[in-house]
């Protein structure tokens, strides 16, 4: 009798260890579903909803030489519901700019019209939550015709859109350009 009691004993226990051995649960199911794609993580272009920023122009010079380079400050606000990655991810690998965020200027003439030239990009100097905010630098390059110009500063998003493009507001100053 008690070599019946010992072996139902043993069996109860291993019984009881292998059912929690599989999670308490008695049947196998297949799980048919093919795994889904990671997309979490990658570059991508920012959600029409993430490009919002408030940009201010600190000091910004009111006279600049003809063809003058000058590195202007900046101060910038993420005021969107977006993470903005510095790199268009937690991690990029690619070696091209695609998917950075940064600011970027245009010059525009006396009556509104983008003035073709160069324009000055720089990326943000950190990752940005949705209402933080960083002081960055952009180095600009003034007109090569003296004139009245409108600096125009907007952020950008490389190779997808400027911001001011899906509705963000621009910061802007006036400058003189002499010979």
């Amino acid at each position: 009798m008690r070599i019946k009691n010992l072996i139902l004993i043993v069996a109860l226990v291993l019984g009881a260890f292998s059912l929690a051995c599989s999670g308490g649960s008695t049947s196998r199911v297949a799980n048919t579903e093919p795994p889904k794609p990671k997309t979490e993580g990658r570059p991508s272009a920012l959600p029409n909803e993430g490009f919002k920023a408030q940009i201010t122009l600190v000091d910004p010079p009111a006279k600049l030489r003809a063809g003058q380079n000058e590195t202007i400050k900046l101060h910038v606000k993420n005021a969107s519901s977006v993470t903005w990655w510095m790199r268009g991810a937690e991690f990029n690998p690619a070696s091209d700019n695609k998917f950075y965020i940064g600011a970027g200027n245009h010059w525009l003439d006396k009556d509104g019209k983008r003035v073709s030239g160069i324009e000055g990009h720089n990326a943000i100097p950190k990752d940005l939550k949705p209402g933080e905010e960083t002081d960055m630098t952009l180095q600009i390059t003034a007109p090569k015709e003296p004139g009245e110009y409108t600096l125009e500063v907007d952020m950008v998003q490389e190779q997808v859109s400027w911001f001011k493009e899906k509705g963000s507001p621009t910061a802007t100053s006036k400058v003189t350009v002499v010979k």
